[in-house]
């Protein structure tokens, strides 16, 4: 039986493409849909893209017939226009000229009519408010990856006898027989792990004896850069050295590493200490870009007084203070220490050894040989994060780092945001090596971990 799909604005304003999603159901978009999109239309930002490839789709299907009464998709459904419903009730509380509201009276006039509707929203009140009214609503699932919990981490644990933990210290590698990811229930590792996957490999019977590798997509070997101290920092976990290994490994072979987990597990100071080290050090990059997304300044950054590094000064500061850290020294004179790490730091800025710069202004660019750190990644939406996956050139090496549950996007969250969308789409790719961390991660301070795990 067909089922019967209400489009809300705010679906169409994240994904055009939505209403081929439904295969062969009937979609129904409220005329206020159209007005909502309508006021996005000249919007600078990914909104208003969004609002004007939706008015084309509409616009090339009108004129296949009468939208109003509708037309029909490649998949066999029908899309109309709804133009009616302006009679129906709703709760004498609820403003009936609110949009929202207004999208309601027209899932409770199909369900007059004999339908059975459900509300596509991504608007988590307006859903509730459809359950409070007896319509059928459900968030849009087809730009979702899993819940995080299940979502890929890029790590996994591994068991094998002491006799090939010894084999593979001596040889550097590790063929999968007599590997198992779950011994108790003899689960082989074999065809159960994905190419690039960290893990820590334990003895079946002895706890203290474990080894460190990554999975090549044939066997296991070991790690290149674990006792390496890029700019001087010393990893103080597997995982850090996890992240280490990915960020070393030239840009031929990891040109992306996608680093997902909470404040304070060095994700971001990490990324500039190896930065520092490939482009000061050893001149592998050309320089360091850094990018922090901000909503807000996103969109208005055209609108903002001085230079574009004025603008976004403000949102790099949590860079500067991982600058401070690795560039700090001991010296007994504080004031003339401050001045004199002032001066270290903008010299980088000043010889053009780091830049910052707004995503907005990466679009349309194809970036040759630079370290370019994607911060707070969690804030980009998929469709920003593949463009700048994709702007990527020769030499060049992009690390997305994020927090997942730290997001500051009003139409994204742990399931559709751009940073965990691209951890999902990229795993396996021989081309990309990603570590998911966790609060038992946090090396910022006693305090920070513990608010972490409590808070």
């Amino acid at each position: 039986m067909k089922k019967t799909f209400v489009i809300d604005t705010n679906v169409l304003l994240q994904s055009p493409y939505a209403i081929y999603h439904f295969e062969d159901n009937d979609i129904v978009i409220p005329a206020v849909v159209l007005e909502e999109l309508d006021k996005f239309k000249k919007d600078p930002s990914e909104l208003g893209a969004n609002a004007r490839e939706t008015s084309r789709i509409l616009d090339e299907l009108r004129t296949q017939g009468d939208i109003s009464k509708g037309v029909e998709l490649n998949s066999g459904g029908i899309l109309r226009i709804e133009l009616n419903c302006e009679n129906v009730k709703l709760p004498e509380c609820w403003d009936p000229k609110k949009n929202d509201n207004r999208v309601l009276k027209v899932c409770l006039g199909l369900k007059d009519e004999g339908l059975k509707p459900i509300l596509i929203s991504k608007d988590i009140f307006e859903r509730i408010k459809a359950d409070i009214v007896g319509v059928t609503a459900q968030d849009f699932f087809a730009e979702q990856v899993p819940q995080y919990e299940e979502q890929y981490t890029g790590l996994c644990n591994v068991y094998a006898d002491d006799e090939k933990i010894n084999d593979f210290y001596i040889n550097g590698s590790l063929d999968l027989e007599g590997v198992y990811i779950n011994y108790e229930n003899s689960i082989m590792a074999s065809g159960n792990l994905v190419m690039n996957q960290f893990l820590i490999i334990h003895s079946l019977t002895n706890l203290n004896h474990t080894a460190l590798g990554r999975f090549d997509g044939n066997k296991i070997v070991k790690l290149i850069h674990s006792t390496d101290r890029p700019f001087g920092v010393n990893p103080r976990n597997a995982h850090q050295k996890f992240i280490q290994e990915a960020l070393l490994t030239d840009s031929d072979k990891a040109p992306l590493v996608i680093l997902k987990g909470p404040a304070g597990t060095a994700k971001t100071f990490y990324s500039l200490a190896v930065g520092l080290q490939k482009v000061v050090e050893e001149h592998a990059y050309r320089k360091i870009l850094v990018c922090r997304p901000n909503v807000k300044m996103d969109e208005d950054i055209g609108f903002l007084p001085g230079t574009e590094q004025e603008k976004i000064a403000p949102y790099m500061r949590p860079i500067i203070d991982n600058l401070e850290i690795l560039l700090d020294s001991e010296n007994k004179d504080k004031f003339n220490h401050e001045h004199e790490l002032r001066d270290k730091i903008q010299e980088l800025f000043d010889r053009k050894i780091i830049n910052t710069e707004a995503i907005a202004f990466i679009r349309g660019r194809s970036i040759v040989g630079q370290w370019v750190i994607i911060d707070e990644a969690q804030n980009l939406t998929p469709k920003q994060v593949k463009g700048i996956i994709t702007r990527a050139g020769a030499g060049t090496k992009i690390i997305l780092a994020g927090d997942p549950f730290q997001i500051d996007h009003p139409f994204l969250d742990t399931r559709t945001n751009g940073l965990c969308f691209a951890a999902e789409k990229m795993k396996g790719s021989r081309l990309t090596y990603q570590i998911s961390l966790s609060e038992d991660d946090c090396e910022r301070s006693a305090l920070s971990s513990e608010s972490s795990k409590r808070m």
